[in-house]
């Protein structure tokens, strides 16, 4: 059986969950089917880890095109390339047209994952301006096309369906994502955080994230400012989505340094070897997001010990068990699809005391993480996500 894998996201290029997972799953799947794998960017190398991988540029004469307008571009240099698959499945809805129209062109079935929706993350017209209604148009004609949907939470399920009412939900099915925990695990080395200034010896509360609207990064650095005085935070910071977002990241940064010290920024995305070594001295790790299909780094957080303490929102709480892996921290959100909260006062204080809490009790923080390194070993493996995924291909065809 060939699979054509489309995404935007692939090794060395990714920045986000949905590369993470089409890393992984592909990894897998190459040992099971002829996986070819179709990805946004520069050349790669031909095969990588079992799969035939092939990399598409924007086309030269968008290159001063919407961004919206140039991922349609690569878009359609995919398609073609497609011919001789059995099934097309995309990642996110800058691959969802290749795959939609890979589907009509040659007469195969499309599988989409769904990892975020377009309709809950209205933000994004601060970037793409009218390119998100593009993305949104690509995004809603893709699902009510597909012939399967993988949502990667029971609560991503939800909001396809609620946002995609013409969507049959029978073709919806919740596969999660994973996490390889011989790929993650504890490390109790100092050398690496020693050398990107954290002090193993004070608690310290981390961040692991793109700087996006619903990753919620302003309402984590309100909240860290009503920490105890000796607990540092640790921001692995991506590069902000928009100017204003930037400015807003940076002044609150700049009045936490003015008050406390401990505010360790890191602006590059490190190796996973100091990645491990952060997470792994991490007192308590933070996931303050408005909007979370699952939430991959949560996994990685678990996998390597740390205690996490998380939003009640999304796919959060299936990954988090509360009390016992950490603390989910209760949220009400306003329904125009922003998931603003309606009390952020209220969202902060609550999340401050939440990490407070953690922090507080470095021998239950402790309790947390080895609870958490369990339950990501025994329900979040890559082999048994790709054996459902392959159930799911199965199913189509």
């Amino acid at each position: 059986m060939r699979i054509d894998i489309v995404t935007k996201e692939f090794p060395p290029e990714i920045y986000g969950g949905a590369g993470v997972h089409v890393a992984e799953l592909s990894r897998v799947l190459a040992r099971r089917v002829d996986l070819h794998v179709h990805a946004f960017g520069a050349e790669r190398e031909p095969v990588v880890d079992g799969a035939r991988v092939s990399s598409y540029p924007v086309p030269e004469h968008l290159a001063g095109a919407n961004a919206a307008i140039q991922t349609l571009g690569v878009d359609l240099g995919i398609v073609p390339d497609v011919a001789g698959a059995d099934l097309v499945h995309s990642h996110t809805w800058y691959a969802n047209m290749a795959g939609h129209l890979a589907k009509l062109l040659h007469g195969i079935p499309h599988v989409v994952s769904a990892h975020s929706l377009e309709p809950l993350r209205p933000w994004k017209a601060e970037q793409l301006a009218g390119g998100y209604r593009v993305s949104s148009w690509v995004e809603k004609t893709a699902y009510e096309a597909a012939d399967a949907i993988i949502a990667v939470s029971n609560g991503m399920r939800e909001d396809i369906l609620r946002c995609y009412p013409d969507v049959d939900p029978a073709k919806v099915q919740v596969v999660h994502n994973g996490i390889d925990v011989s790929r993650w695990s504890r490390d109790e080395s100092t050398d690496h955080i020693r050398g990107l200034g954290i002090d193993p010896e004070k608690p310290s509360v981390v961040f692991v994230g793109r700087n996006t609207r619903q990753k919620g990064v302003p309402y984590l650095l309100r909240a860290a400012a009503k920490l105890p005085a000796d607990v540092q935070l640790v921001l692995c910071l991506g590069a902000a989505d928009t100017p204003e977002l930037a400015a807003e990241t940076a002044e609150l940064i700049d009045g936490l340094r003015a008050e406390r010290e401990g505010v360790v920024l890191i602006e590059r995305m490190l190796p996973r070897d100091e990645l491990i070594q952060v997470l792994s001295h991490a007192t308590a790790f933070a996931c303050p997001s408005i909007y979370e299909p699952l939430g991959i780094v949560n996994l990685e957080a678990m996998a390597c010990g740390a205690a996490v303490v998380a939003t009640a929102t999304g796919g959060i709480p299936e990954v988090v068990d509360h009390g016992t892996t950490g603390l989910l921290v209760p949220i009400e959100q306003v329904t125009d699809g922003t998931g603003t909260p309606l009390d952020p006062e209220k969202f902060v204080t609550d999340f401050a005391a939440a990490l407070t809490e953690v922090v507080s009790d470095p021998a239950r923080a402790r309790q947390m993480g080895e609870a958490g390194r369990t339950r990501a070993e025994q329900h979040f493996s890559w082999e048994s996500i790709a054996d459902t995924t392959l159930d799911v291909y199965r199913s189509v065809l």
